[in-house]
């Protein structure tokens, strides 16, 4: 599905409320599914990659059950079930990679695939420590399928070569059934979501910086409110600053500090942005974002910042472009290994626009204040944050884009440009 986009030229006005985070929905399905006792999931992501986690665990024995159209019921009593096929990770990454951290643990065989695209992804870096662990794993040079036969599990002491919230989520959750304590040491703190809610859930679990701790635990089922996804906010963060005249209030935000990197990166490029009616639910914290048009300038993003906005980089590009002065972002390379090669799709897509944008190794190197001319054919690349990113430049080209395969935006936010048009004025 080809999508059109124009420039805006009034302004977005208004206030929205965004989908939940798909990252707490996902750990939310896998922790209750493996957790003694009734859940509920209030405001679960809809989105296709946490649908696909959902039905794997449904495969595995757990009952879940919609009471409305966000609310979700788990009832587990925390062991899963010899799957009778074939699990289907869809496009998700984190169901691949977090999954494959329970069923290495699992008194039972199992089989993970996903579709073309994730089936490209590499699994290597989570395979190694688990294999550290006594899991066995075959696969094809560590790619999916992977085929993944039940083990007895030992604690390690871990040190991540790069901060990955995946791969120290994998290790977490292998660890939660395994002899002895699992220790994981990162770089840089990545998103902490995996252990906030292990915590939560009665886990024993500490974390003291970049160091977390955990000995086997058995999870008993609370509820989990699920709040805002930041990663979706990104965007409309973006199109409020860099679309004149606009003035928008974005609700029930997750604003967990090892997510928020774009909050603090827009502030630092001085972007008028205001946090409303902060408070923490079921281990988060939540609030709301107010974002006015501003002028803008560039800046350089680099070192323990980029875990917190790795997935934000593609539209915090677009944000660059229309900061007067160069915009460098660096220690990024782990994007070359998402659902495309998103450092190279984004400068060969805002070039197209007329940005001036020059690929490095590790990131890219912006140079504004630029007007985006439009009037291009736009690739996605199979990947919805592409896809959404470049929507954002659409809105302030002077000329319309064509984004081609559109439809990848409904793999993380179906209601994405329904949002956009409540803001239009």
């Amino acid at each position: 599905m080809d999508k059109i986009v124009q420039k805006i030229s009034t302004g977005l006005k208004g206030t929205i409320t965004i989908p939940s985070d798909k990252s707490i929905s996902h750990r939310a399905v896998m922790l209750s599914s493996i957790a003694n006792g009734k859940s509920l999931i209030k405001n679960f992501s809809l989105g296709k990659d946490p649908i696909s986690t959902l039905n794997i665990f449904k495969s595995l024995g757990i009952n879940a059950e919609f009471l409305d159209s966000k609310t979700l019921e788990i009832t587990s009593n925390g062991k899963l079930t010899t799957p009778q096929q074939n699990l289907d990770c869809g496009n998700s990454g984190t169901t691949m990679r977090l999954s494959t951290g329970i069923l290495s643990a699992q008194p039972f065989n199992s089989v993970l695939f996903g579709d073309e695209s994730l089936s490209k992804r590499p699994m290597k870096r989570i395979i190694e420590p688990l294999k550290l662990m006594g899991a066995e794993i075959n696969s094809d040079n560590f790619k999916a399928p992977l085929y993944i036969k039940g083990s007895k599990l030992s604690g390690i002491n871990y040190n991540l070569p790069i901060s990955s919230a995946q791969v120290k989520s994998c290790i977490l959750l292998a660890g939660l059934f395994a002899d002895g304590k699992t220790t994981i040491h990162e770089p840089n703190q990545s998103r902490n979501h995996t252990e906030l809610m292990l915590k939560y859930l009665g886990a024993d679990i500490s974390s003291d910086f970049n160091t977390i701790e955990l000995y086997p635990s058995k999870l008993e089922a609370k509820n989990i409110e699920i709040c805002g996804d930041i990663s979706s906010a990104a965007y409309f963060i973006t199109a409020a600053l860099i679309v004149p005249n606009s003035d928008i209030i974005i609700k029930n935000v997750g604003l967990n500090p090892t997510r928020a990197g774009i909050i603090k990166v827009a502030k630092q490029m001085g972007a008028n942005i205001e946090i409303l009616n902060q408070e923490e639910i079921s281990g988060e914290l939540v609030g709301d974002i107010r974002v006015k048009y501003s002028e803008l300038k560039g800046t350089e993003i680099s070192g323990e910042i980029i875990p917190t906005l790795i997935d934000e980089i593609p539209v915090i590009a677009v944000l660059a472009t229309q900061a007067n002065g160069i915009t460098t972002i660096k220690d990024a390379a782990d994007l070359r290994n998402k659902e495309s090669d998103r450092i190279s799709a984004i400068v060969i897509e805002l070039k197209k626009l007329g940005a001036d944008i020059q690929e490095t190794q590790d990131g890219f190197i912006v140079n504004g204040k630029r007007k985006l001319q439009g009037d291009a054919e736009i690739n996605t690349y199979h990947d919805h944050r592409i896809a959404m990113s470049l929507y954002v430049a659409g809105l302030i080209s002077e000329k319309p884009i064509n984004i081609k395969e559109f439809e990848w935006v409904d793999i993380s936010f179906p209601e994405f440009e329904e949002l956009f048009q409540k803001l239009y004025c």
